[in-house]
């Protein structure tokens, strides 16, 4: 008896003893948790206002109310509530059914500063409400359509069904614009494949009383041949797609005047090999600007036309590069003076602010330096000056700055580090800036755009406290060019030991639009890094010369010959990782997506005896293969370029393939379509090279929803398999 209540009091000795390293386990992080498909990811996400301007008042929006954050004068107030969701339902009336209720006041919208109107939609309904009459000002009945474009001066809306335009004015009536719409002839939609900054197909004059529009003719593209197999026998689901150096679409525009019901098209001429951009309204709504491009990419033109008549008035600016001009912003007019417009253009190597008065004259160049410019975001009309965000602190950083229209003096807004991220108010006197940086979560600040002053609204807590959070470091090395600096992430395995020898995983993107490596929280880490970190993987993510927001140059030297370059300077990239004494060389691995997924294999098969293991989704693998405006943009056509196709192609290649490298693919993918992954399984096989392939059906470039878990679930177990 005595020997075992021994055992048993040596037992619970151990078991205390272990209590206090026990409480101070970490936690551990599931994809579910930091992948934006998964069920818990919004509880680990940090917590942040959802906000509105009305004017320069700063109100929250909630699911069920609305609240005054800060006043005209950019003064904090107790929060206080404008109105909720039940007043809005009340001055619906009774009876309503159940698709005309408002459920939600997250997308409110303020059109008249002072005034107390809130817009707000139903499935049935654009509702304005004033919300201290406590009445509903307008009920407008939303017609069925797709494509949806609201005038909030006029209160007409633009909308897309079968194919066809119509409008529906604020008296309830509807218009029909077009009626000979088609999967071949496509009216108010994007167009030229959503380049060129272009993501929509309207566009309202400043009184809403005209439309401008995209008229697509797509019949002369060819049809790649996707399938829906969602029916019982499985159907065609072809797509449009204009292949580099065949037959492209021919776009044109037209404007539809609400009052008259007619509609004119611009003067263009013939729109054959053309691209016509960046669309943009004069303030009087007489005038309508187009950006046009030759098929060739490599000229601007800036052209006026009469919105009356559709008249070519005249090319008030043109602009040439011997490799490409890449517009992708419409100008902006003075809210001052109606006579004067800022142009954006890399013209200097970086993208900058031109001034020029309506009839064409450069009167100034308003910002210029070895940064870019990422965003015009509006005007301080008080202090005659225009706010942009730009990278002027940092290659690494996105700041905000007010620039003098009168003498160029840019004065910081911020507090020049992290990334920030913000909207301004109606009269340009605020910002309302939500920022991170390595250290800082997210902050939420007001921001005055005349003395640069800066008041905390929010600071969120860490929502990954108590996890087991990797480290994180940022660094640079040399190009191969020797001479530019390259930034790089590197997250190490939690519960690191500098002793010991880690499988380690490159990710990559390293194509133009894109970047993987800012001063945000943690280094603009992904969810998955921080997975793999935990199952004790080093990450490695560097962004080579040809990626975004670095300059010109940065980007167009892999002009013609896409891969090479980019493939230089990730390998400068697996010599550093060479000298880290925790990095097993052995068991090194590459992942990436897209044009990521076209430098896994180009990496795995290039340097066979370097990488072990890939993972490449969606890939690009011929570039002949993919669409008109973006391989002819940084390729030429397979025409024109046929030595730099056949270098650039990955299919001569597939005979070098000897680690594991699967590939994955959405089935239904209109962007990087199938043919190039079974070109390459097709090599594969003709020249003995084993690669594996896994397919989504019904998914198209990227994995939505419950498959973003499934997909890194895959990713990680292949790694798992190969890799470890």
């Amino acid at each position: 008896m005595f020997k075992r209540k021994s055992i048993w009091l040596t037992a619970i000795a151990l078991l205390l003893a272990c209590l206090p390293a026990m409480s101070q386990t970490k936690k551990t992080f599931t994809l579910n948790d930091l992948l934006s498909g998964g069920d818990t990811f919004w509880n680990l996400r940090p917590k942040t206002l959802f906000t509105a301007w009305w004017g320069d008042c700063l109100v929250e929006l909630d699911q069920d109310e609305v609240r005054l954050l800060t006043d005209e004068r950019g003064r904090k107030t107790e929060p206080k509530a404008l109105f909720h969701l039940s007043d809005v339902n009340k001055a619906l009336g009774e009876g309503v059914a159940s698709d005309a209720v408002v459920r939600s006041l997250y997308y409110a919208r303020f059109p008249e500063a002072g005034k107390p109107h809130v817009l707000l939609t139903t499935a049935r309904e654009t509702l304005l409400f004033d919300w201290q009459a406590g009445k509903m000002l307008r009920r407008i009945a939303r017609k069925a359509g797709e494509a949806r474009d609201l005038s909030t001066a006029s209160y007409s809306e633009a909308y897309v069904r079968n194919w066809n335009l119509y409008v529906a004015t604020a008296d309830g009536r509807e218009h029909q614009v077009t009626t000979d719409g088609s999967r071949e002839l496509v009216y108010g939609r994007s167009v030229h494949r959503d380049e060129f900054g272009i993501s929509k197909g309207t566009y309202w004059s400043p009184d809403g009383s005209k439309l401008a529009f995209y008229r697509m003719d797509q019949s002369m593209v060819t049809d790649f041949p996707l399938v829906d197999i969602a029916h019982r026998v499985a159907q065609p689901a072809p797509e449009k797609y204009p292949m580099a150096g065949m037959t492209s679409h021919k776009v044109t525009v037209g404007v539809y005047d609400v009052e008259a019901g007619t509609t004119v098209y611009l003067q263009a001429g013939d729109p054959t090999d053309r691209y016509f951009t960046n669309i943009a309204w004069a303030p009087d709504g007489r005038t309508i600007y187009m950006i046009e491009l030759p098929r060739t990419q490599d000229k601007a033109e800036l052209v006026a036309y009469d919105a009356a008549t559709g008249e070519r008035r005249a090319v008030l600016y043109t602009e040439t590069h011997p490799k490409y001009v890449h517009p992708m912003h419409p100008i902006t007019f003075l809210p001052w003076d109606d006579e004067k417009f800022i142009y954006q253009s890399e013209r200097d190597g970086y993208n900058h602010l031109y001034l020029f008065d309506v009839k064409g004259r450069e009167l100034k160049q308003l910002t210029s330096g070895s940064f870019v410019v990422t965003d015009l975001v509006g005007f301080n009309e008080k202090t005659r000056s225009v706010i942009i965000r730009s990278t002027e602190a940092s290659p690494l950083r996105y700041n905000y700055y007010a620039v003098s229209l009168k003498n160029g003096r840019r004065t910081l807004l911020d507090g020049g580090t992290g990334v920030h991220n913000a909207t301004l108010s109606a009269s340009g006197a605020y910002l309302c800036d939500r920022w991170s940086s390595p250290d800082v979560v997210l902050k939420t600040d007001l921001v005055s755009t005349a003395k640069a002053t800066q008041l905390n609204l929010v600071t969120s807590a860490d929502p990954w406290e108590g996890y087991a959070v990797p480290e994180v470091t940022c660094g640079s090395i040399k190009a191969a060019d020797d001479s530019t600096d390259l930034y790089y992430r590197l997250v190490k395995p939690v519960d690191f030991d500098p002793t010991k020898k880690y499988p380690t995983v490159v990710y990559v993107y390293g194509g133009p639009g894109l970047r993987n490596v800012d001063e945000s929280r943690h280094y603009m880490m992904r969810g998955w890094e921080a997975y793999m970190a935990q199952k004790g993987y080093v990450i490695f993510v560097l962004d080579n010369r040809g990626s975004t927001d670095r300059g010109l140059a940065f980007e167009n030297c892999t002009f013609r010959h896409l891969g090479d370059e980019e493939m230089k300077d990730q390998m400068r990239g697996v010599n550093f990782l060479r000298t880290l004494p925790y990095v097993d060389m052995d068991r090194l691995g590459v992942h990436g997506w897209s044009f990521g997924g076209f430098m896994t294999v180009n990496l795995m098969c290039t340097h066979p005896d370097v990488f072990k293991v890939g993972v490449a989704g969606g890939p690009v693998i011929d570039w002949k293969f993919y669409e008109v405006m973006y391989g002819e943009r940084y390729m030429d056509t397979p025409q024109e370029n046929p030595d730099g196709y056949a270098s650039s192609s990955l299919l001569g290649k597939a005979k070098n393939l000897k680690g594991r490298l699967q590939i994955i693919v959405g089935y239904n993918d209109p962007v990087c379509v199938m043919q190039h992954s079974l070109s390459f399984l097709r090599a594969c096989e003709d020249t003995g090279t084993q690669p594996d392939y896994f397919v989504y059906p019904g998914q198209e470039h990227n994995m939505m929803g419950r498959d973003m878990i499934h997909l890194h679930e895959r990713i990680t177990r292949y790694f798992e398999d190969y890799l470890k």
